[in-house]
């Protein structure tokens, strides 16, 4: 099973400003969600779990091996990020090409490249459109192109960074089935995220980062019972939960449907 080991990890940019101040933290295969207000370190942590950044001090173990042992490249063939602006990612000039850049460059065959990436493009909705420029499309399907190219590596470990962004409920409902399908296959799947709501429909695992420390690390409904805490980090629980918290209700409903299933079954 795939597990990410984080130990005494600190980081800076400049000295004597610490960004991270000694996270340790086993990452499993359960969905992990990173919360945390701006300047937290979320976006550093994942980086540094990219292998985009080292650390100044600790270190991370990917399955065992360091990641300081590793180049970027090889880093590349384990573990995907989709960057939060498709613009900052994407940079051929057909569809086909920007998804088969990532699997040829780690070494993987054409013929399971093209065969990968079909099937990423079926999964996040853009089949036919191989032959499109990235650049003709809107902002929604430039993000899917983006999560579709690293889904072709068919990497252990895939980290979204605030996948939501431009998308409406069906490109949502999309990147939901996405996750519950790299789940199922047992790839670890991380996110760094400002949308609660969809942290509460997806993600097992909650990790709240506040000032360079972790605050709060559970499961999602333990960690959003923590109104106290998510207010030092200057987060809000889902909104169902806050509103059902406002009726009264003293448990931890982290959707619609899992309150309506409980007051319906209350009420037979």
């Amino acid at each position: 099973m795939n597990q990410i080991e984080v130990k005494n990890l600190h980081f800076h940019y400049t000295e004597n400003e610490p960004i991270l101040k000694g996270i340790d933290l086993t990452l499993d295969t359960r969905t992990t969600a990173i919360i945390g207000q701006n300047g937290a370190g979320k976006t550093t942590f994942v980086k540094l779990l990219k292998g985009l950044l080292r650390p100044s001090q600790g270190e991370i173990l990917f399955n065992g091996k360091n990641l300081k042992d590793l180049t970027v490249a090889q880093i590349a063939r384990h573990i995907g990020l989709v960057f939060q602006n498709p613009n900052d990612q994407i940079f051929k000039n057909k569809v086909i090409d920007e998804l088969m850049f990532g699997p040829l460059n780690i070494g993987m065959s054409e013929t399971e490249a093209r065969s990968n990436c079909k099937k990423a493009l079926e999964l996040v909705g853009l089949a036919g459109l191989e032959e499109e420029n990235p650049y003709d499309m809107g902002l929604s399907d430039r993000k899917m192109i983006a999560i579709a190219s690293i889904l072709a590596m068919d990497t252990d470990v895939v980290i979204f960074d605030e996948p939501t962004i431009a998308q409406d409920y069906e490109g949502k409902e999309k990147i939901k089935a996405i996750i519950r399908s790299l789940s199922e296959q047992g790839k670890m799947v991380f996110t760094i995220i400002h949308d609660m709501d969809f942290v509460a429909e997806c993600f097992e695992r909650t990790i709240v980062l506040a000032r360079g420390n972790v605050l709060l690390d559970g499961p999602t409904a333990e960690v959003y019972a923590q109104t106290d805490q998510l207010t030092q980090a200057y987060l809000e629980p889902p909104h169902v939960t806050q509103l059902c918290n406002c009726l009264g209700y003293d448990q931890v409903f982290l959707t619609v449907d899992e309150f309506v299933d409980y007051v319906m079954s209350d009420s037979v």
